[in-house]
């Protein structure tokens, strides 16, 4: 008996976390956990001062978009820094930014001095970091294990993510209650400390062909990465249809909070169903970074890819929150397991001086499509409904998907696995 237990728990780990066997990936997979966890633990922190401050959700608007706004800039640097520099160092020097940033933060709440455009001009600074962050730790994944192990270790890392989303509201907000904000941020300080010291553990990893891009503009060295990318034609066709899957199946949060009050009759609700995605997000991210099989990954693209435009459109039928409930849930693990795979291919596709450019790419046109489309479906749920809104968008990525498979994406994807980026 115990020896069956011993070897499920040794199968179960080779299939779910083969990436933690590589030390400097687990190094790395440590420090995003302490450091998501401290800026989602942030999130809730600065909101609560905010509003406890001004009594005003307009602060709390402000000081959210602030921290968003670098998303449009700051990935297009990163990702050039990321493919001269060494990536270790980069991704340090983002935890270290964002340890000060919060150290500042947590100073002035205890001194009694902190206001509102303090805060804001803080969170801009955190938003740079943290934005930085993400493609220079996605380049930096492709570095520390093989190929054939990168969709586990990005799944980890997914699901690390979205782990973090309940992991450190959890812990600050009893902070919050009983020692106010001054301590909450400073906790959040800690995270970001520990996220830099294993940070400092891993090995350098500086970018094959970067001494090539030391001598380069910046501008033209970004423009090199799109042209590189439009070079690329199954690179590009994924990323295209990740753009798509962002814009009509993720651009949610905007719509929910009337939904749940125009379908569920309570707007409160929303959070309720934003915890739902939330787990099944944590849940599919490592569902995905399991599967082994090429031919396999190859129809999950398709297919997660369907569910997730099909789990909105159920979304948008429920009758009640227990059939609410199950729809986000299948919206979660449809959409963090599809943007997983979309990662793990770009990023096992493309040449490793063009990683850290590759992957700003993305993120600026998944995060400034999701920022955008988030406003006009709030806007368009005004007028005919958030259900019909969330119908819509469902249907419309479904038949993309659909098209794509005409184009035969998910098969390439299939090919791929099975014979590497050379075939």
């Amino acid at each position: 008996m115990i020896s069956f237990i011993v070897n499920a728990a040794l199968s179960t780990r080779d299939r779910y976390a083969l990436a933690l066997e590589h030390r400097d990936f687990r190094n790395m997979w440590l420090a995003n956990f302490s450091a998501q966890a401290a800026a989602w633990g942030l999130i809730v922190a600065r909101a609560w001062f905010v509003y406890d401050d001004m009594q005003s959700s307009s602060g709390v608007g402000l000081t959210t978009f602030a921290a968003m706004a670098p998303a449009f800039i700051v990935p297009a640097i990163a990702g050039v820094l990321a493919d001269r520099f060494d990536r270790r160092k980069l991704l340090g020097y983002t935890y270290l930014m964002n340890l000060g940033v919060n150290l500042v933060l947590a100073a002035m709440a205890f001194m009694g001095g902190l206001e509102l455009w303090h805060v804001v001009a803080l969170s801009l600074l955190n938003g740079t970091a943290r934005y930085a962050q993400m493609p220079i730790s996605q380049a930096l994944s492709a570095n520390l294990v093989p190929r054939d192990v990168l969709l586990n270790a990005l799944s980890l890392t997914s699901a690390t993510t979205h782990i973090a989303k309940l992991v450190g509201p959890a812990i600050v907000t009893p902070v919050l209650v009983l020692l106010g904000p001054a301590p909450a941020f400073l906790l959040c300080t800690l995270g970001y400390a520990l996220g830099w010291f294993q940070v400092q553990k891993i090995a350098s990893q500086i970018p094959k062909g970067a001494a090539v891009a030391k001598g380069a503009n910046p501008v033209a060295d970004f423009v090199a990465g799109i042209r590189y990318m439009g070079s690329q034609p199954l690179i590009a066709m994924v990323t295209i249809i990740v753009c798509f899957h962002c814009s009509m199946t993720m651009a949610y949060e905007s719509a929910l909070p009337g939904f749940s009050q125009q379908n569920l009759g309570d707007h409160s609700l929303f959070g309720v169903l934003m915890t739902a995605v939330g787990i099944g997000s944590a849940i599919g991210s490592i569902y995905i970074g399991g599967i082994r099989s090429a031919l396999v990954r190859g129809r999950l693209l398709l297919v997660m890819g369907i569910l997730s435009g099909a789990g909105q459109m159920l979304l948008a039928f429920s009758p009640n929150l227990p059939v609410a409930w199950v729809a986000a849930f299948i919206m979660g693990w449809n959409q963090a397991a599809f943007m997983t795979l979309g990662q793990a291919i770009t990023q096992s596709l493309a040449d490793d001086e063009y990683r850290g450019r590759i992957a700003s790419i993305n993120t600026m046109s998944f995060q400034g499509l999701m920022a955008l489309m988030n406003l006009s479906n709030g806007m368009f749920a005004d007028q005919f409904g958030a259900a019909f809104v969330l119908l819509m968008n469902g249907v419309l990525f479904v038949l993309v998907m659909l098209l794509s498979f005409l184009v035969t994406v998910p098969r390439r994807v299939s090919k791929f696995w099975a014979t590497g980026p050379g075939s």
